[in-house]
């Protein structure tokens, strides 16, 4: 919908046309060929070389729910970034973490993003967590033309559920399959070993410090045996994106909050390199 030079300055009639309350059904009414799954891409050979996000980790806590990501994209065996954000806020009350092809990734939040902000302004009031789970479940879906050719984004949306009063936690396939995740869960190349360290270590009583430190820990872990995730790099001074959602709303920590996690984490460490043992039965 491009604007017309001679125009009076009114709003072209798509816009004045009562509707969907889905922005996604709006532009696929009035200007298909913008919706990222729409795109032809030309026929190619072999793997598509594009930068890649890694790993995202989340954990639940009594008050809420905590979202983190390492800073590392890959582009085949080369590190493409180094300080790449991969944990953004949806809404007040959400956030979404990619993995996946890191362009179309990005793309596909911001489109989550004014999707949720749409419904808002349209219905007067915000989408349950529910329903935003299933509004990115979709996106993903239409994206599925792209993931045969090697381009998938497998995000992990987590949020505090205003009508529930808790922190919830949701995985997704490549087909846009949904899955509701309890406790902790991982996505990302370096997700098995991120799980594997939070199953040993979660307690549904974690404390938000405990929480923030848990999924660290994850991340070194991760990062530990997956070369494709990055942990903290203390000489360029980076740390991982670490978020936090409770009923006050969407914060992401400092820079110098993280980097405290970060090095009480490493200075443990250098005393334990495997991390912390889990208690025996």
């Amino acid at each position: 919908m491009e604007a017309n030079p001679r125009s009076t300055g009114r709003l072209p009639a798509p816009f004045l046309t009562p509707g969907s309350s889905s922005f996604m059904d709006f532009l696929g009414e009035h200007s298909p060929e913008l919706l990222p799954g729409k795109r032809v891409l030309p026929p190619v050979q072999g793997a598509i070389e594009a930068p890649h996000g890694t790993t995202i980790v989340a954990a639940s806590f009594p008050g809420g729910v905590v979202l983190a990501g390492d800073r590392r994209a890959t582009m085949g065996n080369m590190i493409a970034q180094r300080d790449i954000e991969k944990v953004f806020p949806a809404d007040e009350y959400s956030a979404v973490g990619i993995a996946g092809t890191a362009g179309l990734a990005v793309e596909m939040v911001k489109l989550f993003q004014l999707e949720l902000e749409h419904f808002e302004k349209v219905e007067g009031a915000q989408l349950s967590l529910e329903g935003k789970a299933n509004r990115l479940s979709t996106m993903i879906r239409s994206n599925l033309g792209m993931a045969m050719q090697g381009l998938a984004v497998v995000p992990l949306f987590a949020g505090w559920d205003v009508d529930r009063e808790k922190g919830r936690i949701f995985s997704y396939d490549v087909t846009g399959g949904r899955s509701e995740e309890h406790g902790y869960a991982a996505t990302g190349s370096g997700s098995i070993f991120a799980r594997g360290s939070m199953k040993k270590l979660y307690r549904e009583d974690l404390t938000e410090e405990q929480a923030l430190t848990l999924v660290i820990q994850a991340l070194y872990d991760a990062a530990d045996d997956d070369s494709a995730t990055g942990g903290p790099d203390v000489g360029r001074r980076i740390y991982p994106i670490v978020t936090v959602i409770t009923d006050e709303g969407f914060r992401k920590l400092t820079e110098a909050e993280s980097s405290e996690i970060a090095h009480a984490v490493l200075e443990r460490r250098r005393e334990q390199p495997d991390g912390p043992r889990a208690s025996l039965l």
